[in-house]
């Protein structure tokens, strides 16, 4: 249906919550929880059960409500917007590919007249965000696992402007998360500010810098839910999150700014405003993060508080962040929805992109491309794909990747990049180990990923394959199968992908030598139908399901020091193998620590579920 003046969003998250409540997607919890690890606790369990949104009336050390796992399932986001999503999809379509609209313009006429009737609304009086201030050790102090160094906002939207072109539609509105408490940093007075390689605020803050000026922060938390999935969507260059959350909202953002020059969201629940200024850094962290491991202690801009403003009756939103499945996982699968179309179009001869959610995201990627370059011969060696892998490698949050797995689209038109087993095995029947590894030494990968020598700095491989199968992969372990000492105990993970435990990691002046002598020794083995082989600390847990594979696999690797392979060669700056690759994915001594939930709090929260309990029939 076509949108209309009487069509209109949610003005509040207050409005979103009594919406999915009176449809059966939110559940109260009465009773007091501990922002202290209890909330997280049980937001995870209700996620993993797929259960409804989570609204804390009571958390113990605020008087303010919270509200989590909005985005928990792809069937309450799209409902959250169901009377905007096509149009959306539509609106993205027209910003990657501006000739559909000549092609089909009637197709696009209700989605432009969205798009128009989006323009944030400066407003001028009245805006709900005014009602009252508080401090920052007021609002819900919320830590989600036992390490992390403090309380942090994990669903916020930091809202910065570039100094050289003031005004909200250049502006840049980004989910950088925010340790409010911990550390070193003054309560009430500092904050720290985190945020990753290549986001639009670290432009603005260069800016600031180079003129010796402090950068203003606006951070929002709340608001319609529009708002922070705005945040985290990756839009063209040149679309404006706040127009953006307006269209998708079907509700225009409104904005002011205070007396003191910030901007604030009208609609917002809480606004924090405040200064970074240049060269001033405080460590910030640790901090569960999306990888499945501590993001550890570094220095991060420093943020001066001005004011802490709410409206009426606020609600705190959150979400908690971990090993994937997580909420995010889900607020992926909603941006694939909008915007699934839109990388290939950027990419010439890209047909399909995933950042694989199991493996963290950005460690992992799997693209399927077109081979065109000779299409007078037979393709025998990957071509365009390389070219198609570098640009990928070298766009937007795709350049944070590690491991790059790339098909050809011409060998199986059907090949599902959503199928971890499916692409795998297709890959692997078809790669010349010998040719079709591509490395990136001494390069930048995610702030996140530690398995590098240093932050922000590892290396990168693809594998490239093109062509008819060349071997046929096994589906069993022989079971006779001798291995050498001490990599042992086998289990086959995927067709032709086995996984090997027997020795913890030392360090890699010793287990260069040790796998040296260990791929001498395996050498004189039959490897046919075996690829790939992975060295773990655990076989049983990583072959237990595709989700703990690629988890292990690829979290747990630096390619270029931790890839290995039978029979090796290097001829003339290239690195191959005869034999199968061999990945070594054990812990090192520099990795950061596995996120290990507390048995005592999951203990207690168990009372939730207890006949009588709040979450009773849910966890």
């Amino acid at each position: 249906m076509f949108l209309n003046s009487t069509d209109m969003g949610y003005s509040s998250l207050q409005d979103c919550v009594n919406d999915l409540e009176q449809n059966g997607y939110l559940i109260r919890i009465k009773e007091e929880v501990d922002p202290y690890l209890e909330m997280a606790a049980i937001h995870m369990r209700v996620f993993d059960a797929q259960g409804p949104a989570v609204y804390f009336e009571r958390v113990k050390g605020s008087r303010f409500p919270a509200v989590s796992n909005l985005f928990g399932t792809l069937e309450r986001s799209k409902f959250m917007f169901r009377d905007t999503l096509e149009h959306i999809q539509k609106l993205v379509d027209v910003k990657m590919d501006p000739a559909s609209v000549l092609k089909n313009p009637f197709r696009y006429l209700g989605s432009s007249a969205v798009a128009l009737g989006a323009l944030p609304w400066k407003k001028k009086s009245g805006a709900p965000i005014l009602y009252g201030q508080t401090q920052i050790s007021a609002l819900p102090q919320i830590v989600n696992w036992p390490m992390d160094g403090g309380a942090f906002v994990t669903m916020p939207q930091v809202y910065t402007e570039d100094i050289d072109k003031p005004g909200v539609m250049g502006a840049n509105l980004g989910m950088y998360r925010i340790q409010l408490s911990g550390n070193d940093y003054q309560l009430d007075k500092e904050v720290g500010l985190h945020y990753q390689l290549h986001r639009g605020i670290g432009i603005h803050q260069t800016k600031a810098n180079e003129k010796g000026q402090p950068l203003k922060v606006s951070i929002f938390v709340g608001g319609p839910p529009s708002h922070p999935l705005s945040a985290v969507m990756p839009l063209p260059e040149g679309l404006s999150e706040l127009l953006f959350a307006g269209a998708l909202g079907n509700r225009r953002f409104r904005y002011f700014y205070d007396e003191e020059g910030f901007c604030i969201s009208a609609d917002a629940d809480f606004v924090i405003t405040g200064t970074v200024y240049p060269n001033e850094n405080k460590p910030e962290g640790p901090f569960g993060d999306h990888i499945g491991y501590y993001s550890l202690t570094h220095p991060f801009p420093l943020m001066r508080v001005h004011r802490v403003y709410h409206r009426k009756d606020p609600i705190w939103s959150f979400t908690v962040v971990g090993r994937p499945p997580q909420e995010d996982t889900s607020f992926g699968a909603l941006i694939h929805e909008i915007t699934g179309k839109a990388i290939p179009q950027q990419i010439g001869g890209l047909h399909a992109v995933n950042a694989v959610d199991p493996a963290g995201v950005h460690p992992l990627l799997f693209a399927i491309g077109s081979e065109r370059y000779t299409p007078y011969q037979e393709v025998e060696r990957p071509q365009e794909l390389l070219t198609i892998a570098n640009q990928i490698l070298g766009t937007n949050q795709l350049s944070l990747a590690k491991y790059l797995f790339i098909a050809a689209h011409e060998d199986n038109t059907a090949l599902n990049i959503n199928n971890i087993r499916e692409f795998f095995t297709h890959i692997f029947e078809r790669i010349d180990l010998s040719r079709d590894l591509h490395f990136q030494t001494n390069t930048t990968i995610d702030t996140l990923d530690y398995t590098g020598d240093g932050l922000n700095a590892g290396s990168k491989v693809v594998f490239a394959a093109v062509g008819k199968p060349k071997r046929t992969l096994l589906r069993e372990l022989p079971r006779m199968l001798d291995l050498p000492r001490p990599f042992q105990h086998a289990k086959l993970a995927l067709p032709g992908v086995m996984v090997v435990d027997g020795a913890s990691f030392s360090t890699y002046t010793e287990e260069v030598q040790s796998i040296a002598e260990w791929t001498k020794a395996a050498g004189e083995l039959d490897w046919q139908g075996i690829a790939c082989i992975v060295l773990v600390d655990d076989a049983e847990f990583a072959a237990a399901s595709e989700n703990n594979f690629v988890w292990v696999t690829f979290t747990r690797s630096n390619p270029s020091y931790d890839i290995y392979g039978i029979d090796s060669f290097t001829s003339f700056k290239h690195w191959g193998c005869h034999g199968p690759v061999i990945i070594d994915a054990r812990s090192k001594p520099h990795h950061a620590p596995d996120l290990i939930k507390d048995p005592k709090v999951e203990e207690r929260i168990n009372r939730l579920g207890e006949r009588g309990g709040s979450l009773y029939g849910i966890i």
